[in-house]
């Protein structure tokens, strides 16, 4: 996977990247670390449990940013349910606790 992969749109470079670059705008195209950046931060900041493909637009945004009190939307498109797997790659797994009462409060610290 190059640094320019759409992997994770699911399309083929053969498809993406030329017509990008035909307009002018293939330094703005984003990476899959950018993508699942995205999708980790709508996930954190926002509650928003998205699918990765749709966290392409923020990641855009993310990168190139935008004016200074201008209105942008970006249009999420599926739920995270279409791909758990990229959900369960992006966490680290809870640590496994006996199931009792005195354990749960010392495991959190209450």
């Amino acid at each position: 996977m190059d640094d320019q992969s759409p992997d994770l749109l699911h399309v083929g470079k053969s498809d993406v990247l030329p017509r990008l670059a035909a307009v002018g705008r293939l330094e703005d195209a984003v990476t899959d670390a950018e993508i699942l950046a995205a999708y980790r931060f709508l996930a954190a900041e926002e509650s928003v449990y998205c699918e990765p493909a749709s966290a392409a637009s923020v990641a855009g945004l993310l990168k190139v940013g935008a004016a200074a009190g201008s209105t942008v939307v970006c249009v999420l498109t599926g739920n995270g349910l279409k791909d758990p797997d990229t959900a369960v790659g992006q966490i680290s797994p809870p640590p496994a606790i006996a199931a009792d009462y005195a354990a749960i409060v010392e495991h959190l610290g209450l």
